[in-house]
């Protein structure tokens, strides 16, 4: 730990700098743009393959392998997502207080929360008075983001020990499982424990539990130095050095089958489903061992970026990667949409919903909404540029 905490924090030595801070780096917004194009087949598939239960989304038991290496690919979208709110976040310190800096992150953190229970849950059901609230993704990043406004008076120090100690060591809290009864099982449901709470008539799911997230943000926050005060070349050296030695760990870690995530088996005849099982790691709340190889590919695909800057495929990336929100929401209603027009047109074709037969439609989906959803998106994305005077653009 002592080395990591030391290759975050030696900037000092390096003899070359760059004002990176001073302008938006495309990389960090391709990157971003990315995991917006993985996250938009996950979501295709929650819509149009619905119909076949997942008890468990990555069972490498029953789950056709198929669906299973669909859905882990996914599984980069969310730490990627959050270490780079975190990453943004240092940036935007970088030429602001830390007061404007914290009152930023909280104003943005509420704003995400009031989304997250208002426009992103309507558009998953279409429920004027919703049966169900689900506080996912959004909701999780607003929480880090109001906890981050408090961290950033720490030392970076600080705030790099906390993020390694809880990313490290959450995992050692999962037999803390409190009952409904408890009066604490709300306040451990939003922090640890994936629950599930009945008011009011409404059933509300704690999906993302914020504790393992805070630890992210704060190792996203941590890295910042890296973007600020290094020269591009010895930054993608450490990206990739970074990467790597997560991987590296994650591999060691899985095969000793000892901590950081439910154990792996082996499924005698069936090497496929013995690599699915060693890949099937736990997203609610994430493992020590679902954060490793996410963020280190993570930090291998920023590198990649940083090498690429100035490509074609790096600024039809980062055009996604600058306006995040307004794709995101713009997404989910554009799939809400041509769900209910399924059935209206074609009724129900799986019990009381509409799905599409084969896996191979999803991906067919996936391919025909790309350039659709991108051209609404640079629309967006170059109104928050030419309108620095709508203050209220930079929140999307």
């Amino acid at each position: 730990m002592t080395s990591v905490a030391d290759g975050f924090l030696r900037t000092e030595r390096v003899a070359r700098a760059t004002p990176a801070a001073a302008s938006r780096l495309t990389s960090i917004d391709a990157l971003r743009g990315l995991v917006m194009l993985i996250m938009l087949l996950d979501h295709l598939r929650e819509t149009w393959f619905l119909y076949v239960p997942l008890s468990d989304p990555v069972d490498a038991r029953t789950l056709m392998p198929a669906l299973f290496f669909t859905r882990i690919t996914s599984t980069l979208c969310a730490p990627v997502f959050v270490a780079l709110t975190g990453l943004s976040a240092y940036l935007y310190g970088q030429k602001h207080t830390p007061a404007e800096t914290s009152s930023f992150l909280v104003k943005r953190g509420l704003f995400l929360v009031l989304l997250e229970v208002t426009l992103v849950n309507f558009s998953w059901r279409a429920e004027i008075v919703p049966h169900f609230v689900f506080l996912q993704v959004i909701w999780a990043i607003g929480l880090c983001m109001i906890a981050l406004a408090g961290l950033v008076h720490l030392p970076q120090r600080a705030i790099l020990a906390l993020g390694l100690a809880i990313v490290c060591g959450h995992n050692l809290l999962d037999g803390i499982v409190l009952p409904p009864e408890s009066p604490f099982y709300v306040p451990w449901a939003i922090v640890h424990q994936r629950s599930a709470l009945e008011a009011f008539g409404t059933t509300i799911k704690f999906n993302y539990p914020v504790l393992a997230w805070i630890g992210v943000i704060c190792l996203g926050w941590s890295v910042g130095p890296w973007f600020s005060q290094l020269a591009p070349d010895e930054r993608r050296r450490r990206l990739l050095l970074l990467g790597s030695g997560m991987i590296v760990a994650f591999v060691l870690l899985r095969a000793l089958n000892l901590y950081g995530d439910k154990p792996w088996f082996v499924v005698s005849g069936d090497a496929l489903r013995t690599v699915m099982s060693f890949l099937a790691l736990t997203k609610y709340p994430p493992s020590l061992l679902f954060l490793l190889p996410t963020l280190g590919l993570g930090a291998l695909l920023l590198a990649g970026f940083e090498r690429l800057e100035g490509a074609r495929v790096s600024h039809w990336l980062s055009v996604l990667g600058g306006a995040p929100m307004f794709f995101y929401l713009f997404h989910l209603y554009l799939l809400r949409v041509l769900y209910l027009s399924a059935m209206a047109i074609w009724g129900p074709n799986h019990g009381s919903i509409f799905g599409v037969s084969s896996l191979a439609w999803v991906w067919l989906w996936y391919a025909a909404l790309i350039v659709p959803l991108y051209f609404p998106t640079r629309w967006f994305s170059n109104l928050k540029k030419r309108r620095k005077d709508i203050s209220w653009l930079k929140y999307l």
